[in-house]
């Protein structure tokens, strides 16, 4: 079945696209939820018009959630969890437990199912992505350590190391201008 989309649909295409999808997702979802229309020779004529409303529409979006990115996007998160010996977790940090930490630590509602990741189920340090829009996905910094232990930040480890690398190349320039 083709069908032209309304709206942008994730991991589908994007407003004003004509896609070939299965019947049984075109009728009983696409169709009815108003993401995309049956792609007939008047609906293909419109095409171009819905892509430019879209596109605009998308853009005023993303201005708006600019703002939200940045603040997202420099965020680390830390969970403390019960482990075993082998870095195994006793359970696992969820997308909902993500969502919930941001809420808590940025003031900022985001939907669980905006966050593509699956169950984190060992220590360590990782990258989410966080999806507020097709274009907009800044990536959240995850650490999970063990529970009674401190977390290893990066942070203090990126700022010790860069300390000490500008520290050699000023040496190496007094040697350069010495010789």
């Amino acid at each position: 079945m083709k069908v032209l989309l309304l709206k942008d649909v994730y991991k589908l295409g994007r407003a004003g696209d004509i896609k070939k999808v299965a019947d049984g997702y075109g009728r009983n979802y696409l169709i009815p939820q108003g993401l995309a229309i049956l792609a007939t020779p008047g609906a293909i004529k419109q095409a171009e018009q819905i892509r430019e409303k879209a596109a605009l529409a998308r853009q005023a979006l993303n201005q708006e959630l600019s703002s939200k990115a940045e603040k997202l996007k420099g965020l680390t998160l830390t969970f403390a969890a019960k482990a075993g010996e082998t870095g195994k977790l006793y359970g696992s940090i969820t997308a909902a437990m993500i969502a919930e930490a941001i809420k808590a630590k940025s003031g900022h509602e985001v939907d669980r199912h905006s966050i593509d990741i699956q169950p984190i189920r060992n220590l360590g340090k990782y990258e989410v992505p966080v999806r507020l829009t097709v274009d907009l996905e800044p990536k959240v910094r995850v650490i999970v350590h063990r529970e009674g232990e401190q977390p290893e930040l990066e942070e203090e480890a990126e700022q010790l190391d860069g300390t000490a690398e500008d520290e050699a190349e000023e040496t190496e320039e007094t040697n350069v201008s010495a010789s």
